[in-house]
């Protein structure tokens, strides 16, 4: 057994060493809000979110998505004091994990129609769905650019959601 003495983890075991990266309340809503909401900007993340992030634990979450390589930051063109948060490439490497936290969660947990649609999207597209999603956010984060002619899974998704949002909405009766 490997001794984790001295490298400021509990041991070398790979779930172990994720789970000390991603294992608190709100890192993983951060960079689902991220990867799926096309949030990049403090403000974006701490009002898009239906879970209310305070804006301290927001603060220091980026500060620690950034430290351990998920997120990067860079300044804003338009404005000095605004920072926008992208994904590095290890960021973009957990869209496999995020579609299976999605498929778990909506099988086993009381999870909404409307939020568990772009979840559903991702286990029934599989690899390839994800493979083409994280060429997307490679482009969009890192600019690298994707193969030419492929669709967007980003608008794919949202136009999902948007669409189990408009069926799920309350008819209007004049």
């Amino acid at each position: 057994m490997t001794d984790a003495r001295g490298t400021g983890h509990r041991s070398g075991c790979p779930i172990n060493l994720s789970v000390e990266v991603l294992g608190d309340r709100w890192s993983l809503v951060v960079l689902r809000d991220v990867m799926f909401g096309n949030r990049h900007y403090f403000r974006e993340l701490l009002t898009g979110s239906q879970e209310g992030i305070a804006s301290n634990i927001l603060a220091d979450r980026l500060h620690r998505l950034v430290a351990q390589g998920l997120l990067w930051r860079s300044d804003d063109e338009s404005h000095r004091q605004k920072i926008r948060y992208s994904l590095t490439e290890a960021g973009v490497q957990l869209v496999p994990v995020m579609a299976a936290l999605g498929s778990w969660g909506r099988r086993h947990l009381p999870a909404s129609h409307e939020l568990s649609v772009r979840a559903e999207l991702l286990e029934r597209g599989g690899p390839e769905l994800w493979d083409r999603f994280m060429d997307e956010l490679r482009e969009q984060h890192l600019g690298v650019p994707r193969p030419p002619g492929t669709p967007s899974v980003f608008a794919e998704l949202q136009a999902a959601y948007e669409a189990a949002v408009a069926r799920s909405a309350p008819a209007v009766t004049p």
